[in-house]
């Protein structure tokens, strides 16, 4: 990840409990802290999020574009020094995507991965290129096929049966083709949550290898463009080493295919995944660099052993580029002391992130006005949604706070608004773009009367 901003010599530890320091350093890296009347307030891209959360309301998404291009230039440097081939980065747009994101995408050079009809809609409306889209997913509609026909330079293939279709499609057509890559299920998982692994033997994602040479042979019959391999193990992970393996078995089948067919990918891609620290006790967290170095060499290598040319190596971050660009802003309600429990009431949750539901993720928070203060003790951060399930935090370290003031969640970015639902008719948060000093409404708050656009009452009950 991109170096940490500094916001100051003021933040020291005040006391045993909250180490502000550490929680600062998941921020973007233009965060600081603006001395003023009260106390020291928090400020991302020299914009103060007390006045942001004034101008837009809460919940509040911001976006600060600095991050995402110090992480950029982390992974691009990596690449330049680690691999000795052509190396591409992919934005994997699961993480979230909105127009404003893609142009920044699109505007850097990028690939973009999208899943759906709706993904490459709005890849399309921020005038990504036909080259620059990688079309995913997993059991794609006859809509979406035609969609990423026409639209996208890539097409990672998932299954036998979906290959068939794309043939009687393409035979169809007129038009470009685009390149088809096929995805791999290496049979191996990294070590993360349950819910996020994708490459062991029982995944729905990918083919055996018997059905990857089967594609292969199909193909090659029908002459299609198949240009790539692909696979992906999981997300959220912080170890690299479980790559090499599932590198070693796709360069295996490489040299398999070369011997069978004379066909050698010009493209290998192992997906993304690589994880992001979400609480100051993941810190220090194993760095960009280490992962691609990882990649990098165990490939380089592998070719070399096998003496294959090096394919083009094309990664597929999504989180580890945008998590730490992204803060959610929240207003609080009410503090509720229970029996055995002090409940930090917000007016947002589950419905913006169900990641803490989902998979049990871990969070930190500091409030906006005076984030230095002591802590009184641990605090359950929950929404106002009608589950049990619907807490952002349990037992973090906080300081008192009052109704209305403001709680900021680093490590907002991804898979939040992504996943975000409207749950108890919630209205999803607005989101802002922030960049030097300057805010930019890049997705309006939704209103119940969006809610209501897709209803169509019954003339009679």
């Amino acid at each position: 990840m991109a170096e940490m901003a500094q916001a100051g010599s003021s933040a020291e530890t005040p006391e045993v409990g909250i180490d502000v320091a550490k929680r600062l350093a998941l921020f973007p890296v233009t965060t600081r802290l603006r001395p003023g009347p009260g106390g020291e307030r928090l400020q991302i891209a020299g914009c103060d999020l007390d006045n942001l959360a004034e101008q837009y309301g809460t919940p509040l998404y911001l976006y600060d574009q600095a991050t995402l291009d110090a992480n950029l230039e982390t992974y691009q440097q990596a690449l330049s020094r680690a691999y000795p081939g052509p190396w591409g980065v992919t934005y994997a747009g699961k993480a979230f995507l909105c127009v404003a994101l893609a142009q920044w995408v699109q505007r850097r050079g990028l690939w973009m991965d999208c899943t759906g009809t709706g993904e490459l809609a709005i890849a399309l409306a921020a005038g990504a290129q036909r080259e620059q889209i990688l079309a995913h997913g997993v059991n794609k509609s006859a809509a979406d096929l035609i969609s990423e026909l026409t639209a996208a330079g890539t097409i990672v293939v998932d299954s036998l049966v979906e290959l068939d279709r794309l043939t009687r499609m393409i035979a169809r057509t007129d038009g470009p083709v685009p390149d088809l890559w096929l995805r791999l299920r290496p049979g191996l998982a990294v070590d993360t949550h349950s819910h996020t692994q994708t490459g062991h033997e029982d995944s729905k994602f990918g083919m055996g290898e018997a059905e990857a040479l089967e594609a292969i042979r199909l193909c090659r019959l029908h002459n299609l463009p198949l240009t790539g391999i692909h696979f992906h193990q999981g997300s959220q992970f912080r170890d690299p080493t479980p790559i090499g393996p599932a590198l070693e078995k796709a360069l295996d089948l490489v040299v398999e295919l070369r011997g069978k067919g004379d066909w050698l990918p010009q493209v290998l891609c192992p997906g993304g995944g690589w994880g992001v620290p979400y609480h100051e006790d993941d810190l220090p967290f194993p760095s960009i660099d280490r992962y691609i170095e990882f990649v990098a060499q165990r490939l380089a290598d592998g070719c070399l052993r096998r003496d294959l040319p090096l394919p083009r190596l094309q990664l597929e971050p999504g989180r580890s580029l945008v998590a730490q660009a992204g803060v959610a802003v929240y207003r609080v309600g009410y503090v509720k002391y229970t029996a055995h429990q002090r409940w930090v009431l917000l007016d947002g949750g589950l419905a913006d992130n169900p990641r803490p539901a989902l998979y049990g993720s871990r969070y930190t928070a500091l409030p906006v006005r005076a984030p230095q203060r002591p802590s009184a003790g641990p605090a359950w951060l929950a929404g106002p949604y009608c589950e049990s399930g619907d807490i952002l935090i349990q037992g973090l370290h906080f300081p008192e706070v009052e109704a209305g003031e403001l709680v900021a969640v680093p490590m907002s970015g991804a898979y939040q608004l992504s996943m975000a639902s409207n749950y108890n008719g919630a209205c999803k948060p607005a989101v802002v773009w922030l960049r030097d000093g300057n805010s930019h409404l890049v997705q309006r708050r939704e209103e119940p009367e969006d809610l209501l656009r897709r209803d169509v009452a019954l003339a009679e009950v």
